[in-house]
C-alpha cells in the first residue's frame, strides 16, 4: 500500500545535558519540507551549518554514532533518530545549540513524547521505501559481529546480545512492527560496564552522565578507590552494587533492558540509510560499528538499484489476469500471444509477465544454436500488454482489435533467452484519447533491463 511522507505540525524544544560533555543543550524540532528527510542544524555555529543524517557522514561510532561535515559535529545521533523513524517521521529538523543531543534518561522516551507533542501530520508525496527481496548481510569477523536483512511484510527487528560475561549473559529482544516501539523498545536505557567507565572517567567523557541515564554493570570487582571516583562523578554519598550486578538509584525497566536499547540504536543508525525499510533485521551482537557498516552496504545497494531502475513484483502472488482472462480481452492467440499473466492494471499502467521457454516456435530458426528471443518480439509483448491497458477502457474489449501505430526510441540491453521470466511495465506518456494509447514501455528479466520502447497503438472495431 502506497504511503505518504510525514512531517511534524508544529515545532517543540526539550533540554537536558550532554552526555559526554555535561553541557546544557536545548534541541527543537521543527517541520520540514517534503524529501528533506533528516538533518541536524548547530544554531550555536556561525551560518547555522547543516549536518544531513546520512552513514556519509559518519567518522566515529566511539560510545555512540558520530557525524561530521565539514569539520561541524553531531554526536550520539542515535536517540533522536530512532525516536523518529520509529514514528513514521520522514521530513524532520532538528536544532541543538551544542554538538550532542542531550542525553535525557539514556532513552528515546522524552524524544518520542516531544515529537508526539508536536503532532504527526501527511505531507503531499509519496515515501521511498526499499523492499527486501533478497537476503542481505555483513559481518565482523574480528569480533563476530553480525546484521542480516531479510524479506518480509514490514520493518522488523530482532536484536541478540551477548557481551561473553555473566553478569548480563546472552539477551535478545525484538518487534514484528514499528507500532511496538513507543511501549516496548522507547524507555530502554543506554549502558555500559563498570570497567568502561572507569576509563570514560579517567578520560573526564563522561562529565553529563548519572546513575539515571545510563545502567551500570558491574563486571569486575569495585575497589573502595573505585566507590570513591563514581560518588564524586555521579554526586552522590553513597554507591551501591544491587544483587542483579547494576549499581543502585535505578531499577531495571525489563530484564533484558540491554538487548531492547540495542534493538532501539540498530533503528537509530540505519535511519542513516536515507530509505525506509521493509524486511526483517536480525542483529546478533550489533554496535554502532557494525550497525554502520551494515547502513553504508545497504545505502550502496539502494543507490544501485535506483540508478538501475528495476521495480519490483512479487510474482507468488495470483495474478490479476490469468491466460484465459488475456484471451478474453486481447484478440491475439498462440503462437503470436506473448503475454502469460496480467500482474497490475490500472488507469495509467499495466504490469505483464512472460515465461520464455524453449518450446517458443521462433527458437527454432531464431538460433537453432544459440536461442535468442527477437527483439521485435519483445515490443510487441510490449505492445499487447498496452492493448490490455487501451481494451480495458472499453465495455466490449472482444468486439474491437488492436494495431501498431509507432514505435520510437527503441533499445535493447541484454539477451533474453529460454528460461527467462519477462516482466513488461507500460505507463501512459499521454491520457487514452479515441483509442489511442502512447506509452512507455519497459521489458525486465533476472533483475536487469532488457528492453525499452515508447509505443504507440490504436484500438478498432473489427
Amino acid at each position: 500500500m502506497i504511503q505518504n511522507q510525514k512531517t511534524i505540525q508544529k515545532e517543540v524544544s526539550l533540554s537536558g545535558v550532554g552526555l559526554h560533555t555535561g553541557n546544557e543543550v536545548t534541541m527543537t524540532f521543527k517541520p520540514a519540507p517534503v524529501n528533506h528527510g533528516y538533518a541536524f542544524v548547530r544554531v550555536d555555529l556561525e551560518g547555522l551549518p547543516v549536518v544531513e543524517a546520512s552513514v556519509n557522514y559518519v567518522v566515529s561510532t566511539q560510545r555512540g554514532t558520530n557525524l561530521e561535515k565539514k569539520g561541524v559535529q553531531i554526536n550520539t545521533s542515535e536517540h533522536v533518530l530512532s525516536a523518529a523513524y520509529a514514528l513514521g517521521i520522514d521530513n524532520l529538523i532538528i536544532e541543538v545549540n551544542a554538538p550532542e543531543p542531550p542525553i535525557m534518561d539514556g532513552s528515546s522516551k522524552y524524544f518520542i513524547e516531544a515529537l508526539e507533542e508536536a503532532g504527526i501530520e501527511e505531507q503531499d508525496a509519496e515515501i521511498e521505501e526499499y523492499i527486501v527481496k533478497e537476503i542481505i548481510s555483513y559481518k565482523d569477523e574480528t569480533t563476530g559481529s553480525e546484521i542480516i536483512l531479510m524479506p518480509a511484510d514490514e520493518y522488523q527487528v530482532t536484536t541478540i546480545v551477548d557481551f561473553g560475561t555473566k553478569i548480563l549473559g546472552t539477551q535478545n529482544a525484538s518487534i514484528n512492527s514499528l507500532t511496538e516501539f513507543k511501549e516496548e523498545i522507547a524507555a530502554a536505557r543506554t549502558f555500559s560496564f563498570l570497567h568502561e567507565i572507569e576509563m570514560l572517567l579517567d578520560n573526564d567523557l563522561i562529565k553529563g552522565g548519572d546513575l539515571n541515564n545510563a545502567i551500570v554493570y558491574v563486571d569486575k570487582e569495585i575497589s573502595p578507590q573505585t566507590i570513591e571516583k563514581l560518588k564524586r562523578a555521579f554526586n552522590k554519598k553513597e554507591i551501591h552494587v544491587n544483587a542483579n550486578g547494576i549499581l543502585d538509584n535505578l531499577t531495571l525497566r525489563w530484564t533484558n533492558e540491554a538487548a531492547r536499547h540495542k534493538l532501539l540504536d540498530v533503528i537509530g543508525d540505519l535511519a542513516l540509510v536515507g530509505t525506509r525499510i521493509r524486511g526483517k533485521i536480525i542483529a546478533n551482537k550489533p554496535g554502532h560499528m557494525v550497525n554502520t557498516a551494515f547502513a553504508k552496504k545497504l545505502a550502496k545497494i539502494i543507490k544501485t538499484e535506483k540508478r538501475n531502475k528495476i521495480p519490483y513484483f512479487d510474482l507468488s502472488l495470483p495474478p490479476l489476469m490469468d491466460i484465459h482472462k488475456i484471451m478474453e480481452v486481447l484478440p491475439h492467440r498462440p503462437p503470436f500471444l506473448l503475454i502469460d499473466r496480467i500482474i497490475e492494471l490500472s488507469d495509467k499502467h499495466v504490469v505483464g509477465m512472460k515465461n520464455v521457454t524453449m518450446n517458443e516456435n521462433f527458437f527454432v530458426g531464431h538460433f537453432p544454436e544459440a536461442p535468442v528471443m527477437p527483439g521485435v518480439l519483445q515490443v510487441e509483448a510490449m505492445a499487447q500488454c498496452g492493448g490490455v491497458l487501451v481494451l480495458s477502457t472499453v465495455p466490449d474489449p472482444e468486439n474491437y482489435l488492436t494495431y501498431f501505430m509507432k514505435m520510437d526510441n527503441v533499445k535493447f540491453k541484454q539477451k533474453v533467452l529460454p528460461g527467462d521470466t519477462l516482466i513488461f511495465s507500460c505507463e501512459l506518456i499521454t491520457p487514452i484519447r479515441r483509442g489511442i494509447c502512447h506509452m512507455q514501455a519497459y521489458a525486465y528479466a533476472n533483475n536487469k533491463l532488457v528492453a525499452e520502447a515508447q509505443l504507440m497503438a490504436q484500438i478498432a472495431k473489427k
